[in-house]
C-alpha cells in the first residue's frame, strides 16, 4: 500500500509498504480517505521532532476514514463506518486516561506523525478506544479536520478559558486553522470577535466568517487597536498561539481578570513578561495542548450541526509537499487537506 513517509530533514517520499495484518481484538482497521495539515506536520518535515525519532516515519498528525474490518470483542463499529482518530498512543490506563483527559496521559508513547508513525497511508489499524465515530452529514475532508483543526479550539475556549456567550475575544491569526474556527465557535455563541490577519484578502474573510474587528497585524499594533476599540476595557479572552512575538501585546489587550489561553509558539517559545502587571491586573493564562476525545466527539457535533471547517485547498497524496509549501508559506485561509 501507499504511505508518505519521512526520510529526513525535509526528505517526504511516496513509498509503497506492506499493509497492516487483520485487526487483533478490540482494534479496528481503518482505510484513510483524508489527513489536514497542521504545523506540526511542518516541523516534522523541518526535521524538529522533540524527541528522538526512528526513521522513515510515516507522515500524517490528522485524519478520518472508514472502518474495512473490526477485530474481536468490537462492539461501537462495523465495515463502513466513517470514522476520525485520536492522534496520539495514549496508555488508557493511568488516571488521566481513565478520567477522560487524554491529553494528559502520563504514559503517551507519542504524537503520530511527529513522534511516531502517522496516518499518512492507505490503512491502518487503531485501538477501537482511540477511534470516533463520524455523524451523519460530515465529510471525510471536514472529518479530518477534527481531532486537531477543531478539537483543540473546543478544548482551548471551553474547557480552558471557559469563554461565555456574550463576551469578547481577540483571536490571533484569524486565518489559521484555529484561528478560523476559534472565530466560528465564539460567533456561534454570541462573542464579540477581534481577530489579526497578515493581509486585506484575510480581513475580508475574517469578516466574512462573522467577525466584528479585523486588525491588519502589519500595518497597525493591534494592541493599541483592542484597547482603542474597547475605550481601553480590554477583552475577556485572548486565543493566543502565536508566542514571543504577540505575548505581551495580547496581555495588554485583556480586561483586568481577562484569560489568556495559549497552544502555539510559531514566532518563538521564549519571552518575558512583567511579573507585576500579571498579579495586579489578576490575569488568569492557560496552557493548552491538543484536546480530549470528547473534545473531538463535540467538534464532531458541531459539524454535524453547520459548522464547518475553513478548508483553504485540497491535494491528492501525490502533492503533499505542495499543501505543506502552501501551508508555510501563510498565504493559506483555514485547513489544507489531503485526499487519499
Amino acid at each position: 500500500m501507499r504511505a508518505l513517509q519521512l526520510f529526513g530533514d525535509r526528505d517526504l517520499r511516496l513509498t509503497d509498504i506492506d499493509p497492516p495484518p487483520a485487526p487483533e481484538a478490540a482494534e479496528v482497521q481503518i482505510r484513510v480517505r483524508a489527513l489536514a495539515l497542521n504545523y506540526l506536520d511542518v516541523w516534522g518535515f523541518r526535521g524538529m521532532a522533540f524527541a528522538k525519532r526512528k526513521m522513515p516515519q510515516i507522515a500524517g498528525v490528522e485524519a478520518a476514514g472508514e472502518v474495512v474490518a473490526v477485530g474481536p470483542d468490537v462492539t461501537r463499529f462495523k465495515a463502513g463506518d466513517p470514522v476520525t482518530m485520536y492522534g496520539a498512543d495514549t496508555c488508557g490506563t493511568c488516571k488521566a486516561c481513565r478520567e477522560g483527559r487524554d491529553n494528559l496521559c502520563e504514559n503517551v508513547a507519542g504524537i503520530m506523525g511527529f513522534h511516531i508513525d502517522g496516518f499518512a497511508r492507505e490503512l491502518l489499524n487503531r485501538p477501537e478506544r482511540l477511534v470516533v465515530k463520524v455523524p451523519p452529514g460530515v465529510s471525510f475532508e471536514q472529518a479530518a479536520c477534527a481531532p486537531i483543526g477543531f478539537g483543540t479550539v473546543q478544548h482551548m475556549l471551553f474547557d480552558n478559558a471557559r469563554l461565555e456567550p456574550g463576551e469578547s475575544i481577540l483571536v490571533h491569526a484569524g486565518g489559521s486553522g484555529i484561528g478560523s474556527a476559534a472565530i466560528k465557535m465564539a460567533k456561534a455563541i454570541g462573542c464579540t470577535v477581534f481577530t489579526t490577519v497578515g493581509d486585506d484578502e484575510k480581513a475580508e474573510k475574517a469578516r466574512a466568517l462573522g467577525a466584528d474587528h479585523v486588525i491588519n497585524y502589519r500595518t497597525e499594533r493591534f494592541e493599541g487597536e483592542v484597547r482603542r476599540l474597547t475605550k481601553r476595557k480590554g477583552v475577556d479572552v485572548v486565543f493566543e498561539h502565536v508566542g514571543a512575538d504577540t505575548w505581551n501585546g495580547s496581555l495588554l489587550c485583556l480586561k483586568r481578570g481577562g484569560r489568556l489561553v495559549t497552544c502555539g509558539s510559531t514566532s518563538g517559545v521564549s519571552t518575558t513578561m512583567n511579573l507585576m502587571q500579571l498579579f495586579q491586573q489578576q490575569y488568569r493564562i492557560f496552557g493548552s495542548f491538543g484536546c480530549t476525545l470528547r473534545n473531538i466527539a463535540d467538534a464532531l457535533d458541531k459539524m454535524a450541526s453547520g459548522l464547518h471547517p475553513v478548508i483553504d485547498s485540497v491535494f491528492p497524496l501525490d502533492d503533499f509537499q505542495r499543501g505543506l509549501e502552501r501551508l508555510e508559506s501563510r498565504r493559506v485561509f483555514g485547513k489544507v487537506v489531503i485526499t487519499l
